[in-house]
């Protein structure tokens, strides 16, 4: 049994296990990817671990991205697509270009890119525009975790049909055990156990600059990156909660040991403990690798402000 399914069996929440990133980067790669792809794949070693860590250090998450089924025999490109996503904590945006050599990325202000002005950031870097649309990215990289292939290259595939041109496969985003699983731009929300339709519905409401309410809920929302794993509980748990579909409405603090504050615009407040409880079943986080304790996490109480 992959691991994915037996998560899936176990029916345990995928809330606060989004990967921690202040921006994302994500370059197109064509071609095979190794475990480690921005090293292991056709990506120039020396570029790929260039970029990669200088995004690490500046706080974001870099992706390497492809069109769906451009795998080992897909033959390569002559420019890069590039996305840059930022604003995650206010008002997220989404840049966007092509580039001829992927040392170009390179030059971008990776310690500007949490909070950056995108109208400030596109007129300094000339092949940068807005995008006023939403991208999937979903994860299928099959020497990370055969379930991200398995799974996710099929919903990848059927989401591109639909609409095409604004879904890409793309590199380990964490939370195999969660496959298929998906992110989406500009937002930074991580998705678990893909649908199409829930697919679809992501892509339709950052369209509007919005959250897809079919992904609220411990099943389908691993949370936004941004935020740290109670913190990102926490708001989860109160988006699904009132039905608050923009990403900008509430404001999340950590008050103390696991209890965390969250405030919407219009005053109203909530006060959420949480707790991660050990689940009786021991199950793999990745194909391949040993059972563990689950420790997901639960929110214990809650009290309503004004």
């Amino acid at each position: 049994m992959t691991c994915s399914v037996a998560w899936d069996d176990a029916g345990l929440p995928a809330w606060g296990t989004a990967p921690r990133s202040d921006f994302w980067v994500a370059v197109e790669q064509n071609g095979p990817w190794g475990a480690r792809a921005f090293t292991q794949s056709r990506l120039d070693q020396a570029t790929g671990a260039a970029i990669e860590a200088e995004v690490l250090a500046a706080g974001g998450r870099p992706l390497l991205i492809r069109r769906p089924a451009s795998h080992a025999d897909h033959a390569d490109h002559p420019r890069r697509r590039v996305y840059v996503a930022g604003g995650l904590a206010g008002t997220p945006w989404l840049l966007t270009g092509s580039v001829a050599e992927p040392e170009v990325v390179l030059a971008l202000p990776f310690d500007q890119l949490a909070e950056a002005d995108p109208d400030a950031l596109a007129g300094a870097i000339d092949w940068l525009e807005r995008l006023d649309e939403g991208v999937l990215l979903v994860c299928a990289n099959a020497k990370r975790d055969l379930c991200c292939a398995v799974r996710g290259r099929p919903i990848a595939l059927e989401a591109d049909r639909a609409a095409p041109g604004r879904v890409w496969e793309c590199t380990h985003t964490g939370g195999h055990r969660f496959a298929p699983t998906g992110l989406v731009l500009p937002s930074g929300q991580s998705l678990a156990r893909l649908t199409p339709d829930v697919a679809l519905a992501a892509l339709r409401a950052a369209d509007a600059g919005l959250l897809a309410s079919e992904t609220f809920g411990p099943w389908h929302d691993r949370g936004r990156g941004h935020l740290e794993p109670v913190c990102a509980v926490a708001e989860a748990y109160v988006r699904e909660l009132i039905g608050e579909a923009d990403p900008s409405a509430l404001l999340v603090e950590e008050a103390g040991s696991n209890d965390v504050e969250v405030t919407h615009r219009d005053g109203r407040a909530w006060r959420l403990w949480l707790a991660q409880q050990e689940h009786p079943e021991h199950l793999p986080e990745s194909c391949g690798k040993a059972a563990l304790t689950a420790r997901p996490w639960t929110v214990e109480r809650v009290e309503t402000g004004p």
